[in-house]
């Protein structure tokens, strides 16, 4: 079984404002300032409410690896994240249980440059797992 802790929801958001200002009206707080990833061609905003991290998640371009999600799905949660002390192993057990990586082991500029994966289940929807 892997030893995965979990980081943060991502939500799919179109407008980054808008989002930032209906999540303040529930009580989240700024956790980190909206930050631009141009890899993944997203906008990100981490906030934060009762010790739970939300990350939010906006397309910036048609080619945005989230744009045909936000077509589909429009504003909703859409991954959990994890970080794991052992990501070699615990991925491999992930693969192993039936999730395929839907990408490269990647820089993620909102999380200090720390390498993520995005993995899917046939049963579960996308994860990130955080190395």
């Amino acid at each position: 079984m892997p030893s995965l802790k979990v980081h943060h929801i991502g939500y799919l958001v179109k407008k980054m404002d808008a989002a930032i200002n209906a999540f303040q009206n529930l009580g989240y707080k700024t956790a980190q300032d909206t930050i631009y990833d141009d890899i993944r061609k997203v906008s990100i905003c981490f906030l934060q409410k009762d010790g739970y991290l939300i990350e939010l998640v906006s397309p910036v371009a048609k080619d945005s690896v989230v744009s045909g999600l936000m077509k589909k799905y429009k504003n909703c949660p859409y991954h959990i994240c994890y970080e794991t002390e052992h990501f070699e192993q615990d991925y491999m057990t992930l693969v192993s249980d039936g999730f395929t990586a839907i990408d490269t082991l990647t820089p993620a500029p909102a999380l200090q440059n720390r390498e993520v994966v995005f993995l899917m289940s046939p049963f579960l929807g996308m994860i990130e797992l955080i190395k």
